[in-house]
């Protein structure tokens, strides 16, 4: 195969180096690795990133909708605060790890303060917001048929740890 005529497609392997700027802020930078077309990225971003070169340089504005979705009405939380330890700082902006019925531990945000109780945003912290990424393909591979199986690289699923899976998904 000619190399030049490599391009991101699905099913490879994508080293990508980006800085990623919301309403005008550089909020992360660096590179990761990922599989093209299995969904381990921001979906805009995936889509948008089909068919660059390695090598390549490009601007892409992700709007909310296709990065972390838009704000969920339906992701806020009332808890009060005797649930909470006795010395704990109550702050805006402060965030907490928190568990929802089925035991998954999710990042929330305190939104509001009240007497007796506070407010908690369940929604990640880009929702709602256009991504922009100065995104650059830094290095493209075949993926191993380990990583094609697996739809990810470094094998198993999200909610796995090291080698051992508790979610019965792998």
């Amino acid at each position: 195969m000619n190399e030049s005529a490599v391009v991101v497609a699905n099913d490879m392997v994508v080293t990508l180096d980006y800085t990623l700027t919301v309403d005008g802020e550089i909020v992360d930078t660096g590179s990761l690795d990922y599989l093209q077309g299995h969904q381990n990225i921001v979906p805009g971003l995936e889509n948008r990133l089909l068919g660059m070169a390695e090598g390549e340089v490009k601007e892409v504005l992700v709007p909310a909708a296709e990065g972390y979705g838009e704000i969920d009405p339906e992701a806020f939380a009332t808890v009060e605060k005797d649930k909470f330890p006795a010395d704990f700082p109550f702050e805006l902006g402060r965030e907490l790890r928190v568990a929802n019925t089925y035991g998954q531990v999710m990042l929330a945000r305190i939104c509001e303060i009240a007497e007796d109780s506070v407010r908690l945003d369940l929604n990640h912290p880009l929702a709602g917001k256009d991504l922009l990424f100065y995104a650059k393909i830094a290095g493209l591979r075949v993926a191993t048929d380990e990583e094609m199986a697996n739809g990810r690289l470094g094998g198993g699923c999200s909610s796995c740890s090291g080698g051992s899976c508790s979610s019965g998904c792998g």
